[in-house]
């Protein structure tokens, strides 16, 4: 049967010239972050980076994928999408620096639905934020066109990460015992995780909209919903050339009760005291919109807290004390006990 039609990719809903464009608009935000490891420049089938071994004597590569989640659908509703790079890198560098690594490279993967070359230059203009601000290179990505899998407008961001620590400096939580400390880096707010039930309450039970300000908030819910994760990455290097830190957390999805117990050995249980830090406003509002139980807030939300570290009683308030005369603030969260890996929250009303 003759063709009705000669058919192109581009026709299908591929277009390989936005596609170059695109390329062509993020050259200069991705070259900002290259590290004097890179070899070779972007474009190529793979990317590559030669490890310092002058500085790494015994170098163990530590890895982290993750994406930004539904935080996505608020960058979509906004039409802004200049900072959700930045909560890609965050998610990954934040994981890898529990282990004590610092953050080589990134890599990212973006899928629309129909390439449009200013947009992906906005996601990944926050794509090269956040390496910059984790100190690593963005050394290469893919960027796919699904047409009819995506509806207009809307994509995904997922990416990963490589690190390196030396093997003698790997922090794994296996020297934590009871009496250490817990003390908790502030959050910039809902940072990437629980946006799901976040969008529920925000926009169907109270019904509001993105641009609507909120007094309590001081800006708009929509301002307040994207607000970047904060990458630790540079900050707790500072506090490792200073203070000898035994355990540490990211405090993703599952908040303070899920994610500090997997850095704790058998024979170690965390209690952490409620009121120990101010929750932001931002979290108050949930609970009271979703008549939601602290507890639950506690596993889904990070409630204000949104990096912890262990380490000896004797140097816990010494690091809260100098985090405070660097402009950093930081609060002592509780304690480990004796027992099996978990947490209490103590002073629950």
């Amino acid at each position: 049967m003759e063709p009705k039609q000669r058919w192109t990719y581009r026709e299908a809903g591929v277009d390989i010239d936005c596609g170059n464009e695109a390329v062509e608009l993020f050259k200069p935000l991705v070259a900002q972050t290259m590290r004097p490891e890179v070899l070779g420049t972007l474009g190529g089938f793979g990317s590559c980076f030669a490890l310092d071994v002058e500085k790494y004597k015994e170098p163990v590569l530590v890895s982290g994928t993750d994406g930004v989640g539904t935080k996505l659908a608020i960058a979509h509703k906004m039409g802004k999408h200049d900072t959700i790079g930045i909560d890609c890198v965050a998610m990954c560098a934040n994981d890898i620096l529990v282990s004590g690594a610092e953050p080589l490279f990134f890599l990212d993967y973006i899928a629309v639905g129909k390439l449009n070359p200013q947009q992906v230059a906005e996601i990944v203009k926050g794509i090269a934020e956040g390496c910059l601000q984790a100190g690593c290179t963005l050394i290469g990505g893919e960027t796919a066109e699904m047409p009819g899998f995506y509806r207009p407008g809307e994509y995904d961001v997922a990416g990963f990460v490589v690190g390196a620590v030396e093997r003698k400096k790997v922090i794994d939580g296996q020297t934590i015992m009871p009496g250490d400390v817990v003390v908790g880096l502030p959050a910039t707010g809902l940072h990437s995780n629980g946006f799901s039930l976040a969008r529920k309450i925000f926009f169907e039970v109270y019904n509001w909209s993105p641009e609507r300000f909120v007094e309590e908030l001081g800006c708009t819910l929509g301002e307040e919903l994207l607000k970047p994760t904060r990458i630790y990455v540079q900050l707790v290097q500072q506090i490792l050339q200073k203070f000898s830190i035994k355990g540490m957390a990211h405090i993703t999805g599952g908040g303070l009760l899920e994610n500090p117990p997997r850095v704790l050995p058998s024979t170690c249980h965390l209690e952490i005291t409620y009121g120990s830090w101010p929750v932001p406003a931002v979290f108050n509002l949930l609970a009271q919109g979703g008549q939601i139980e602290t507890l639950e807030m506690l596993r889904t939300f990070n409630m204000g807290i949104g990096f912890v570290l262990i380490l000896e009683a004797e140097n816990g308030a010494q690091l809260v004390k100098w985090l405070k005369e660097m402009g950093e603030e930081a609060y002592l969260l509780g304690q480990v006990v004796a027992g099996s890996p978990g947490v209490t929250i103590r002073g629950l009303k």
